[in-house]
């Protein structure tokens, strides 16, 4: 007698058997997700910073750019930047992280020094 409460394989009650409709099937990758996410190091005058993208797809909270004072809109690609060699470590670098519109972070002076 079969148990109500689990739920009920859907290629036949077989583990490891596929179903002529796909079912074992994986998700599709988002390669534009996948490409994005992952920060680089760049070094300039003012130290090494750590700069990560964010699509405009996975832009979702207003947020205001450090170089402009302007909002950073949702739906508008830009950089998360934090500074690697913060004088008080890594870690406190990455909760200091800021959100720049990509060309004020691409043309920012360097005659700061946060």
């Amino acid at each position: 007698m079969p148990r109500s409460n689990h739920p009920r394989r859907a290629n036949g009650g077989r583990p490891g058997q596929k179903t002529a409709a796909g079912s074992g099937a994986a998700e599709e990758l988002d390669l534009e997700r996948a490409r994005s996410g992952f920060p680089r190091r760049e070094s300039a005058p003012d130290g090494e910073w750590m700069v990560r993208p964010i699509t405009a797809r996975n832009a979702a909270k207003i947020y205001t750019c450090p170089g402009c004072h302007r909002p950073v809109q949702p739906g508008i690609a830009h950089l998360v930047v934090w500074q690697e060699d913060s004088l008080f470590g890594a870690a406190a670098g990455l909760t200091d992280r800021r959100h720049w519109h990509t060309n004020c972070w691409q043309s920012r002076s360097y005659k700061y020094r946060r």
